[in-house]
């Protein structure tokens, strides 16, 4: 038989042991944020949600919307820009420019007939043409930026007058 101190002893030793392996069954409460933490939150889940609101009412993603075109697309081996495109083009100058912060990338493509250097720099060509259109009509410089892909990213891989057609273009970049 064990007497009594060791047997008191051992109970101890594996009541402490039991006790450092055992987790607690309640997690902990956590903090009750402040009020003004609360308003800071509840302020900042409007301001994201109003944005996005304001992003799904942009008349750039409405298909109602003349800012909804945003390709101007190009004569064969020509960087001028034809007349059934200079009200388009006047809407979004008119759009860049009252609008703050909006600014645009003009991305000029070519088919793909010529060389790639050549295409590459008849797509410059037209991207400038687009900018001077709308610099002309208000727009700071410094809210456009001009971008040639050339012949690199068609709009259409067909190899025919109708897919070439679609792929002399400029696109505004918002």
């Amino acid at each position: 038989m064990i007497d009594r101190p060791l047997l008191l002893l051992l109970l101890a030793a594996a009541t402490l042991a039991l006790s450092a392996c055992a987790t607690p069954t309640t997690p902990p409460l956590p903090e009750t944020p402040s009020a003004e933490a609360l308003d800071a939150t509840r302020d900042s889940s409007l301001a994201w949600a109003d944005r996005a609101e304001e992003r799904a009412r942009s008349p750039l993603d409405d298909p109602a919307s003349p800012l909804f075109r945003k390709v101007v697309y190009f004569d064969y081996d020509a960087t001028t820009i034809q007349p059934q495109y200079a009200d388009l083009l006047r809407v979004h100058a008119e759009y860049i420019f009252n609008t703050p912060g909006a600014k645009v990338r003009l991305e000029g493509h070519t088919d793909e007939r010529g060389t790639r250097e050549y295409n590459l720099a008849l797509g410059e060509r037209r991207s400038q043409a687009v900018r001077r259109f709308l610099m002309a009509e208000g727009v700071p410089g410094e809210r456009l930026t001009s971008l040639s892909y050339g012949e690199e990213r068609p709009a259409n891989t067909g190899r025919n007058e109708s897919a070439w057609r679609e792929n002399r273009r400029v696109e505004l970049v918002y």
